[in-house]
């Protein structure tokens, strides 16, 4: 029954934000090298970013930095100056920058048609809307939770809109674990791919190097996130 709730209330979080991040939109040149996004799941600036980042089909090297972590937060200190999120880096152009806004317009000059979605481009109405997401989903993926660190970065794939994809993230988000954000939203060129790969189109898909084990579902998933990881 908690389950069942928990995957509603994800449903309505992505109805408030009209299912952005759900399909990809008009694509641009496509960087050689991934980009890294300092974010956590909770935050409702990193969520545009990361919206932005399903339609524009592109992955991402995501470190978390929830409150009260401290590796990705003060290695985010040490690399801007201070602790604010989100903090993306594109080592293809060497550009690292703050604010949501000033991200979301770059990605989509330099990697789409330079247009914005009218669900990113609505200002104050934008802030508000992935405000209320946060506020349906109070404390989730806000708060560190002690966790072994792994050696190597997880991979997920997913997109932004999906219920079931944010109800992991949120997880490796409070964790501190470090992914590989492989978006496969509607419509995306990838998804060919990952059917190859993983043998048929369901997400979310984690594929954890360090155990050499993929699994499906967010059951599967959350179980092997805890008991491999969480202390």
């Amino acid at each position: 029954m908690l389950r069942a709730l928990d995957v509603a209330l994800s449903q309505l979080a992505s109805a408030l934000r009209f299912g952005s991040g759900s399909r990809v939109g008009a694509l641009g040149a496509r960087p050689e090298k991934l980009l890294e996004l300092y974010d956590f799941e909770g935050c409702p600036y990193c969520r545009k970013v990361r919206e932005a980042l399903s339609i524009l089909d592109l992955g991402a090297l995501i470190r978390p930095c929830p409150r009260g972590g401290s590796r990705f937060r003060e290695e985010l200190i040490r690399r801007g100056g201070k602790a604010q999120l989100p903090y993306l880096v594109d080592p293809n152009s060497g550009v690292e920058m703050y604010e949501s806004a000033e991200i979301t317009r770059y990605l989509f000059r330099r990697y789409g048609d330079g247009r914005v979605p009218r669900a990113l481009a609505l200002g104050p109405l934008t802030d508000l809307t992935s405000m209320l997401v946060s506020a349906l989903r109070p404390g989730r993926g806000v708060f560190y939770r002690g966790a072994r660190a792994p050696e190597r970065a997880l991979s997920l794939y997913g997109y932004e809109a999906s219920p079931s994809c944010r109800i992991v993230r949120e997880l490796l988000s409070s964790l501190e674990l470090p992914y590989r954000l492989h978006n496969v939203a509607g419509a995306s060129p990838g998804r060919a791919a990952f059917v190859r790969r993983s043998g048929r189109m369901r997400l979310p898909f984690l594929a954890d190097p360090n155990c050499e084990i993929a699994l499906f579902g967010v059951a599967e998933i959350r179980e092997h996130l805890e008991s491999t990881y969480a202390l």
